[in-house]
């Protein structure tokens, strides 16, 4: 069975924005259960007790609130829980088919080793026991700073004890991946020393202006964002998308501005040129928490008339006064950026050019507007115990004020003494989502020992030599920070529902561990018995309320008055991150999609997810490249025809599909696609985008930027 549009927008966004279906979805989700009783691997429980289990979904960084059905010992069915202030109820099908992570093939079901090229099951206390071998010889060898880590995310307890760990053992070599919010945080970050993460108070805004932030495509908390945009409709609030691709949420908002690609903050300049030169600007607001403003606005004035940025974008410049009229008047608008779902950062000029609109008109730290929030702060731990040898490790190589980006982790790897020797990926697949894969997997092959905790077998953990499989979200405690775009931080607890299926630990047991295997300094700095005690202690007094409640609301609530500094900088040119490519070979413009539909992050899709992708994005094991018709005439070019799509670093084979919505000279294709590894269902099917785009760094933060890359199509 095929759920074909109808379907899947019923059941992927209307029960996500938790309103009332009709039967004719149920229908659908009945169907598809029947469809899946054909897998060998889906277990049918047999009647019993049914129970109710509230927990938070980790399958994206949106943080929802579910509840899981049981009967008797087995999950059945994934819900939104209907009190959780994220999702109130909604969920989105990537966590519908959370069983099927839990009961699928893909599990890693015990610690395996690589022999020869084979995966071979071995101990815990055989892996355990190489792994302090290892170590310990690296400590003696004074090469502790040759040790690394890659964690999903750089919060939350179990990346802060990997964190931990590095450093007692004597490394600053910690990866985590990217996103808007570091972004966001560079915009401030030169002019404070602390980070700063951008809270958007949506639900009582009142005008919604987004350069490409996918709203209803998987940006921020994506359940949230749905409910949201519902909420625009109801009240007739405007949201105006600007993006160079009739994305959903492009065909489902009020106003959509196809601009030029890569030129959404000059746009943002041109708007923010109406708002000063009709004085639609907040003065008392700027006076109080902005430098620089008088040389910034007139070098604006100077340089950004509509009818000049018209030129650049695309986009007319009656439109461009219309909306910055609107913008400026509207009360509480928000400006919003950070393309499709946000995970990848975009430049602080664009940040700046883009928060610079809400600065304008007074809406920072205000309801309705945007609020800078510190990092949530709710975990004590004792001060980490520092021997000699980590001192030494430590500052071999110090820890740089912005983190280790994880674009830069294939340069650290030299494949000598002073590269990385020794690494630990905890729930992160790099070999995967990193750009430029194939150097990425080239860079991770180099390293003499790699150890995987991924609960499944991934890109990464395939080309692991050892894996030590976590338990499953549905199988384990532990706290999830949420923070993607939210108005308040809010901590998620995840509960075991079931009791674990295989021979698989906690990671955080597994860290506490191995430092306690070191002994020394290193065992000193992890003083719990087990990671169980490790969170309760760090929780202190909020413990009883983080596991009655099932989440913890953090309620930092920043006045006006305490609003960050903001610096307006006069750009030195037209902010514009170039291409890679050389335009003259490559004459197209290939940019990513980002979608609900697939999963692009370290969870590959499972497979009631693949069943709700459409043909006009991957028909049997082929992925279509979106392109224009007219683009397509003039190279040869026929619906559902194959091609040769080659940027600078690499080529692949797809097949044409046409759109109206997407401009001349720019082609697309989304993310989440091309897996190597999983099973079946997702293994071969399409292209991984990360193969043909590479990193390209912003020059004020280091972080990559790449939005897009040159291209070429030729007929197959």
């Amino acid at each position: 069975m095929k759920i074909d549009r109808r379907c899947f927008l019923s059941l992927g966004i209307g029960v996500a924005a938790g309103t009332a279906l009709s039967p004719l979805p149920w229908k659908a989700m009945d169907d598809s259960s029947i469809w899946s009783q054909n897998w060998p691997w889906t277990p049918v429980p047999p009647d019993g007790e049914i129970t109710y289990t509230d927990s938070t979904c980790t399958l994206c960084p949106g943080g929802c609130g579910i509840t899981i059905r049981k009967i008797d010992h087995r999950v059945v069915k994934i819900e939104g829980r209907k009190d959780h202030p994220v999702n109130h109820g909604g969920i989105c099908v990537l966590g519908l088919s959370g069983p099927q992570l839990l009961y699928g093939p893909t599990r890693v079901q015990s610690p395996m080793k690589k022999i020869n090229g084979t995966f071979r099951k071995i101990s815990w206390n055989q892996a355990l026991a190489e792994i302090t071998e290892k170590l310990t010889t690296l400590r003696a060898e004074g090469r502790s700073h040759t040790v690394a880590g890659i964690a999903g995310s750089s919060r939350g307890t179990v990346s802060g004890l990997l964190q931990r760990f590095l450093t007692a053992f004597g490394s600053s070599h910690f990866y985590s991946p990217s996103s808007m919010e570091d972004s966001f945080s560079q915009t401030h970050i030169q002019h404070q020393d602390k980070k700063t993460i951008p809270g958007y108070d949506l639900e009582n805004s009142n005008y919604i202006l987004s350069f490409g932030a996918g709203i209803i495509d998987g940006w921020g908390s994506p359940v949230r964002m749905i409910q949201a945009n519902s909420a625009w409709k109801t009240k007739k609030i405007k949201l105006v998308q600007v993006e160079p691709m009739l994305s959903s949420t492009a065909a489902k908002s009020d106003q959509w501005l196809p601009s030029n690609p890569g030129t959404e903050a000059v746009l943002a300049l041109g708007f923010a040129y109406v708002i000063l030169r009709e004085s639609l600007y907040d003065p008392k607001a700027i006076d109080d928490h902005s430098d620089g403003f008088k040389a910034w606005g007139a070098h604006i004035l100077n340089n950004y008339h509509p009818d000049k940025v018209a030129e650049v974008t695309g986009i007319d410049s009656q439109t461009i006064i219309t909306i910055g009229r609107e913008f400026g008047r509207a009360g509480k608008p928000v400006a919003i950026c950070g393309r499709g779902q946000g995970r990848t950062p975009v430049s602080v000029a664009e940040m700046n050019a883009v928060h610079a609109l809400n600065v304008l008109v007074g809406n920072i730290n205000k309801t309705g507007g945007v609020f800078t929030l510190p990092e949530p702060d709710y975990i004590s731990w004792p001060e980490i115990v520092l021997d000699a040898t980590a001192d030494s490790g430590l500052r071999a190589r110090p820890i740089s004020m912005g983190g280790e980006w994880l674009h830069r982790f294939p340069n650290a790897v030299t494949g000598n003494e002073d590269g990385i020797n020794f690494l630990f990926v905890a729930n992160a697949n790099p070999c995967y989502t990193l750009t430029d894969t194939k150097e990425a997997i080239k860079a991770f092959q180099k390293i003499p020992f790699k150890v995987s905790f991924s609960s499944y077998m991934d890109e990464t953990a395939k080309l692991s030599d050892l894996i030590l499989p976590n338990h499953t979200y549905l199988e384990r405690y532990e706290d999830i920070p949420v923070a993607s775009g939210l108005r308040n931080h809010l901590v998620g607890l995840i509960k075991p529902v079931v009791d674990p299926l295989f021979q698989t630990r906690h990671t955080g047991d597994v860290i506490i561990t191995m430092a306690k295997s070191l002994k020394g300094s290193i065992e000193a700095s992890f003083p719990w018995k087990d990671y169980s005690e490790c969170l309760k202690t760090g929780l202190g007094r909020n413990w009883n309320a983080f596991t009655d409640k099932g989440y913890l609301e953090l309620n930092y609530i920043p006045e006006f008055e305490e609003v960050p500094r903001f610096a307006f900088q006069v750009p030195s040119e037209i902010p514009q991150i170039p291409l890679e490519g050389d335009e003259s070979k490559m004459g197209l413009i290939l940019i990513p999609g980002d979608s609900l539909r697939l999963s692009s992050g370290d969870i590959g899709s499972p497979p009631f997810v693949m069943k709700t992708v459409p043909d006009t994005v991957l028909k049997n094991n082929d992925s279509l490249v979106q392109i224009n018709p007219k683009t397509a005439e003039k190279l040869g070019l026929k619906k559902n025809g194959y091609a040769v799509l080659k940027t600078p670093r690499g080529e692949k084979k797809v097949k044409i599909s046409l759109s109206q919505g997407i401009g001349e000279n720019v082609i697309s294709f989304p993310r989440g696609l091309g897996h190597t590894a999983y099973d079946d269902y997702l293994s071969g099917k399409g292209v991984n985008f990360n193969e043909l785009i590479g990193p390209v760094e912003d020059p004020v933060s280091g972080l990559d930027v790449a939005w897009g890359i040159r291209a070429s199509l030729t007929k197959a």
